[in-house]
């Protein structure tokens, strides 16, 4: 949009600054689009020293030092040193195509969060070529100008040009109080390379502004001066922007799982060797291969790929539906979610205020019934709009605004650029705001003030016979849905003025006289698609409870329009303050509508959901919202009127601030979630029949069943099916249908991983005793190995299936969509026909043609496997349906 002249002008003046003494200035023009463009390509992105992506040589150095990786080649060595070279470098050179894997894997999760970061990077409000520019903070230059609003934490080391503001530095001095910014008139105020001077110039007139510090209050432009390594914050420590995000508590839990199951697997396959060589009589070599099998057998090294992946690849999922997700332990708590505490402005509603409606005492006034405004109420508009910014940011004082200078157009109650010479902010003793101005009288002051009607009316100190009738007008228009405000006028003498000092403003807004004008009720409707989002999350048991700043009468409206909540009560700040959190938790249970509210009551509220057992996700947009979006569960800021306070600290944003994405996220999370049991069942189910061929031949004497290269083949498989099968798989049916899992519910609990191990455990024990049945036959060990494996590796596919749905039999998992499960069956028959197909590859695996018979005695094992996993699916349909951390 086109910059005008005076957006700037209209910003708050130091006190004793006059009216004329600030005029229009010229429109500012900023940077060239091409001098940018320039600029940016010679020094360089605006970004701070931080962490890269991981190099190819930092990936292959992992996988060299991951446990697998190291049996593998220990394996690979035994093999050599017993003379199998075939063996051997078949077995090494699977070294490449582990390699290849993880870089695959490495590479795909990495360009996933690459995408969220750019999604996430600061954005920086600029004026180019006359125009205001949204853009990347990476593409901020040296000579931008940056306009500056509450709430924006500034993009580069800056100098104030025009307005005033209220920054916290806090970052850089560590003085929690915000310091004030005046516009500087030399160059003395540029900022400084120094943290030693970064107050140089004191609260009452520093024009020097730093990257990451924080607007708190005010509007301002200033021009950018030093980018990246080169400002303040560069320049202290390259570590503030490398903080690394925390691991999540599910990889923190499954790291401690693998660990303790990888120091068991060490501590089993040394007695195995140890068995093997002193009882059994083997030769040292063959018990440390067996050993070695047995000890890849049971690690299951894909558990903290899967989380990694999932994780990272459900972030990027969920940024599709316009929710970016910044910090992955959001991810798990989405599932859960039981409440979800929404503000009314820009969530449930358009966040597009308008006037709808004048009342004074006598009479009332609706634009779309008039075509001119009535004489009574100009007095009214003009001191809403006195009590109102200029060029406000606000969406309710842009209306005002917008109202008073389309009905006063033309008259003597437009002041265009008239400026306050000091101004009382809203506060949370005082929901009001007055601003005051010079009249022509220089003893004179003019007072306008606006706020919630009941603090106007107490600042008018107004009598209860007067307040009663302008108590039933708040209460009806607030039925109707409107937000009201009241507005009042006022004049201030002081006699210090006539002898040329300056005024010495009273501390508060009580100690001034006001005159109550009357009530403004403005409309803001809501947006389409909430009653239906609304509704779904009742079918899917997340509580939605209203968390508004408004009059209760308004919450209670717009509840009712879009079916929040059959409950009318509203609970008021006021009634929250004085109960104490017992007492609160126990009002908690019959109201949804919290009206009346200020940030420190949000807070509250959260933290007493929270302690009550809930799992808590909340929406918020200014900047003293932060503190309660950082004590949810998952706190959710908006995208496009949120701050950037806001922004850092909620765990998810909404890019477009629509409600229905909230919705559309939790949808997600919980689908993200329910893959993540699916692939953990089946690693462990798939783990088990390994274990059992490979521990139960060595303790019964049998030949062996299953080498360290034949694990590695099965690894081919379980691999890509846990992360890429699983990760791709839809959403359940019935998936908003179902409450959200108990929060202390785990993928890694006895329940689910009992259910898993008992899969694997038929499928091991039909295995078993399929082979023990061929070698009874006089079945050479080779061809009962070959057919037992061939078995083996159809059952991993056999488990994909069963493991997708568990409330259907697995043969009903082919007929359900997922991209991948075609390409892993062809995958396991590609490998089936070249193991078994080729010679040479099938000697170097010690395996056998099985011929037609031991096709059909594989079919068959098969077949039972399939039998006994419908069996366990049928006998634990109660247990499945009694466990919310089994469902899926």
């Amino acid at each position: 949009m086109q910059v005008r002249a005076l957006v700037f002008g209209d910003a708050v003046k130091s006190p004793g600054a006059s009216a004329s003494s600030s005029g229009a200035l010229p429109a500012p023009q900023g940077l060239s689009t091409a001098e940018a463009a320039q600029r940016l390509a010679t020094e360089g992105p605006n970004l701070l020293p931080g962490s890269k992506p991981k190099s190819t040589a930092a990936i292959v150095r992992e996988v060299l030092t991951e446990p697998m990786f190291l049996m593998l080649l220990a394996a690979g060595g035994i093999y050599l040193a017993l003379g199998d070279r075939a063996e051997a470098l078949f077995l090494l050179g699977f070294v490449f195509v582990v390699i290849g894997i993880t870089l695959m894997q490495e590479r795909k999760t990495q360009r996933a969060l690459e995408s969220l970061r750019d999604l996430s990077a600061p954005r920086a409000l600029v004026i180019r070529d006359g125009q205001e520019l949204r853009i990347a903070g990476r593409d901020v230059v040296r000579g931008d100008l940056l306009v500056l609003r509450e709430g924006d934490r500034i993009a580069a080391d800056a100098l104030l040009l025009d307005g005033q503001l209220e920054v916290d530095e806090s970052l850089l001095t560590g003085e929690a109080v915000p310091v004030t910014k005046l516009p500087s008139t030399s160059n003395v105020d540029k900022p400084v390379a120094k943290a030693a001077e970064f107050a140089v110039t004191g609260s009452n007139g520093a024009a020097a502004l730093f990257a990451s510090t924080v607007v708190t209050r005010g509007l301002g432009m200033a021009e950018a001066s030093a980018i990246a390594s080169a400002t303040a914050v560069g320049r202290i420590g390259a570590d503030l922007a490398a903080t690394l995000e925390p691991p999540s508590a599910l990889q923190q839990a499954s790291r401690k799982l693998v660990r303790r199951l990888g120091l068991g697997a060490l501590v089993l396959a040394s007695l195995q060797v140890l068995l093997g060589w002193w009882w059994d009589g083997r030769p040292i070599l063959d018990s440390l291969l067996s050993g070695i099998a047995f000890a890849m057998a049971i690690l299951p090294e894909e558990i903290p790929v899967i989380l990694t992946v999932f994780l990272a690849l459900g972030a990027w999922r969920i940024s599709k539906q316009k929710v970016l997700t910044r910090r992955a332990t959001a991810v798990e708590a989405l599932g859960a979610i039981t409440i979800l505490a929404v503000d009314k402005t820009g969530t449930l509603t358009v966040n597009r205020m308008a006037v709808a409606e004048l009342a004074t005492v006598d009479a009332h006034f609706t634009p779309d019934s008039a075509s001119d405004l009535p004489e009574p109420f100009h007095e009214l508009a003009e001191f809403a709009m006195l009590a109102t910014p200029g060029d406000p940011f606000d969406p309710m004082e842009k209306a005002l605004q917008q109202f008073g200078h389309r009905w006063l157009a033309g008259t003597e109650h437009v002041h265009e650029g008239r400026l306050p010479e000091f101004e009382y902010a809203l506060s949370g003793e005082i929901l009001a705001m007055t601003r005051v101005f010079a009249s022509a009288d220089p003893t004179q002051h003019l007072l306008a003030t606006k706020g919630a009607p009941e603090a106007v009316a107490d600042l008018c100190h107004l009598s209860a016979e007067r307040r009663e009738p302008i108590q039933h007008q708040i209460e009806a228009m607030a039925e109707r849905g409107l937000r009201v405000l009241g507005v009042a006028r006022g004049r201030w003498s002081n006699a210090a003025v006539a002898s040329g000092a300056d005024p010495s403003w009273p501390k508060s807004q009580h100690d001034f006289d006001f005159e109550f004008l009357g009530l403004v009720g403005l409309a803001d409707p809501a947006r389409p698609e909430v009653p239906d989002a609304l509704a779904e999350c009742r079918r899917a048991g997340v509580r939605v409870i209203m968390m508004t700043g408004d009059h209760p009468a308004t919450a209670r409206a717009i509840a009712r329009q879009v079916g929040l909540s059959e409950r009318p009560e509203v609970i008021t700040g006021v009634e929250i303050a004085a109960l104490d959190d017992t007492a609160l938790r126990e009002r908690l249970k019959q109201v949804d509508l919290c009206a009346r509210l200020q940030p420190v009551h949000k807070l509250r509220l959260v933290q007493v959901l929270r302690a009550a057992g809930e799992v808590v996700a909340m929406t918020g947009d200014g900047v003293n919202d932060a503190p309660a979006l950082k004590a949810a569960d998952v706190g959710i800021a908006m995208g496009e009127r949120g701050t950037d306070v806001a922004r850092e600290a909620a765990a998810l944003v909404l890019l477009d601030d629509s409600f229905a994405r909230i919705v559309a996220a939790i949808r997600q999370g919980r689908r993200i979630d329910d893959n993540i049991r699916k692939a953990t069942r089946f690693v462990f189910a798939v783990h088990v029949p390994i274990i059992g061929l490979a521990l139960v031949p060595a303790l019964l004497q049998w030949p062996v069943l299953l080498l360290p290269v034949h694990i590695v083949l099965l690894e081919l498989l379980i691999d890509p099916a846990c992360s890429i099968v699983f990760e791709a798989e839809p959403e359940d049916r019935g998936l908003m249908e179902r409450p959200p899992r108990p929060v202390s519910s785990s993928p890694f609990a006895a329940a689910p991983v009992g259910y898993a191990v008992l899969q694997g455990l038929g499928i091991a024990a039909v295995l078993l005793l399929g082979f023990s049945w061929l070698a009874g036959r006089d079945w050479s060990a080779a061809q009962g190995r070959s057919t037992v494996f061939l078995a083996l590796v159809l059952s991993v596919l056999l488990l994909i299936l069963a493991n997708r749905d568990l409330t259907r039999p697995a043969l009903m998992g082919v007929t359900a969509a997922n991209p991948w499960l075609g390409r892993m069956a062809a995958a396991v028959g590609l490998l089936l026909v070249a193991v078994l197909g080729m010679p040479w590859l099938r000697n170097v695996m010690g395996l056998e043609w099985p011929g037609t018979e031991g096709l059909a005695v594989a079919i068959l094992l098969l077949a039972l496997c399939g039998i006994w996993l419908e069996g366990v699916r049928r006998v634990g349909g109660r247990w499945l349906a009694a466990r919310p951390d089994l469902k899926t």
